[in-house]
């Protein structure tokens, strides 16, 4: 399956996300798949997230990580999703990128990627299962092929057994509730090998 190309796009604020979006490199990549880490474009100004010491510190810490691109997507075979809930939503900054992808829709150019999604929440039904279904309406519309985890391995148990896409829970303190790593490299090498599928496919 090396001949895979998967793009892992995130939007981070606290930075659980951009977590979720490293192991999820690790597991494609422990797979075979050539492996971009891109983030969504920031769209919140500056003095709010001045005023933030853990939002700070996350734009400083992914401020080396792209910007993700139409460019990336037309490049992917694959693309994993990794977003905060927001109101049972994607986070704005997601939406507003998959929002200007109209022009790669409208040329087909979205039609077969193989797609997966990752989300977080401050509790554990704080909304994390309808984000990811949001964000999986928007990749029906793109003509994508879905892959959720399902219950496809016994690590997803572990780690909270969402079958959309791993989810996981954040504390007070920015700590995650649940142990997830296994559960996102799984559902990682997951899309990896369908999207090597799909590229057998169309051989």
């Amino acid at each position: 399956m090396s001949n895979v190309k998967l793009a892992v796009i995130f939007y981070s604020m606290g930075g659980t996300n951009y977590q979720l979006a490293k192991w999820a490199e690790e597991g494609a990549k422990e797979a075979g798949a050539e492996v971009k880490v891109l983030k969504v474009q920031e769209l919140a100004p500056d003095s709010v997230i001045e005023g933030n010491e853990v939002w700070k510190s996350t734009v400083e810490a992914t401020k080396e990580v792209p910007v993700a691109t139409s460019d990336d997507l037309e490049w992917a075979d694959a693309i994993i999703f990794s977003t905060p809930t927001r109101f049972g939503n994607i986070a704005s900054q997601m939406k507003q990128f998959l929002d200007i992808q109209g022009g790669l829709w409208a040329s087909g150019k979205t039609v077969n990627k193989v797609v997966s999604a990752m989300t977080s929440a401050q509790n554990p039904h704080g909304g994390q299962e309808a984000t990811i279904l949001s964000l999986y309406t928007s990749m029906m519309h793109w003509g994508a092929i879905l892959v959720p985890p399902g219950y496809t391995d016994q690590v997803l148990f572990g780690a909270g057994g969402n079958p959309y896409g791993t989810s996981v829970s954040v504390d007070q303190n920015g700590k995650m509730v649940e142990d997830v790593e296994g559960a996102v490299k799984h559902q990682a090498k997951r899309t990896v090998t369908v999207a090597g599928w799909v590229i057998q496919g169309n051989q």
